[in-house]
């Protein structure tokens, strides 16, 4: 359906606080930031990727990646046409709206699905692999992972929630995304946690983010 130059990335999960727009912008930013050109669109009717991409340009930061609004559903039938000069396309998607996700997922290539490190989290997943079930029908390749995020850093939880969901279907990423504040300085500022502190840890695991979901699709 889609041209093979562009990857779709769909960012999804029914509860929300998952890290799941943070995870989104950082990873859209290091593609960007290693010379593909990227197209992001916010589906969230919160807009919280576009309040960030709003704040880079209070700031004055350079244009870093393509920013658009598209809160309803109808993403899978226009984005053939929106990605058109773009490599990747990543979409963010709000929670507890199920017909938009669905439209999503029918769009997207690779499917990463943030999870906290609880229980509680990884049972509210069981709305979101509902929608993986019905996506499969139509679209067979479907990639689909979980990505334990917010994991608080020194601590066995990150441990714990991969063992739980091991074996399961989505499989579990290596890499993992701690609970560090420079997530939340950055996103105000506009900015990635690469560009603030390439040398950090947090642009460590966006780095390690983003090899491995590229290396996903081939």
């Amino acid at each position: 359906m889609y041209c093979v130059s562009v990857t779709v990335f769909d960012f999804v999960n029914q509860k929300g606080g998952v890290g799941k727009s943070t995870s989104a912008v950082n990873f859209a930013g290091q593609l960007a930031l290693d010379g593909n050109r990227v197209l992001f669109v916010d589906t969230d009717p919160q807009g919280t990727a576009l309040d960030w991409s709003a704040a880079r340009v209070t700031a004055e930061h350079p244009t870093l990646f393509t920013v658009v609004g598209y809160p309803r559903v109808g993403l899978h039938k226009e984005l053939l046409e929106m990605s058109r000069g773009y490599d990747h396309v990543v979409i963010d998607n709000p929670a507890r709206a199920t017909d938009i996700p669905r439209s999503n997922l029918l769009a997207a290539d690779v499917v990463v699905i943030p999870v906290q490190p609880s229980p509680a989290d990884i049972w509210a997943t069981a709305e979101v692999l509902k929608l993986l079930d019905e996506a499969s029908v139509f679209k067979e390749d479907l990639i689909s992972v979980f990505l334990v995020s917010r994991r608080i850093v020194g601590t066995q939880l990150g441990k714990s929630v991969r063992a739980a969901l091991a074996g399961s279907t989505p499989k579990v990423l290596d890499a993992t995304i701690g609970q560090r504040i420079v997530y939340a300085e950055s996103f105000l500022e506009g900015q990635t946690v690469t560009e603030v502190d390439p040398a950090s840890a947090a642009a460590e695991e966006i780095r390690d983010l983003t090899r491995e979901l590229v290396n996903l699709n081939g």
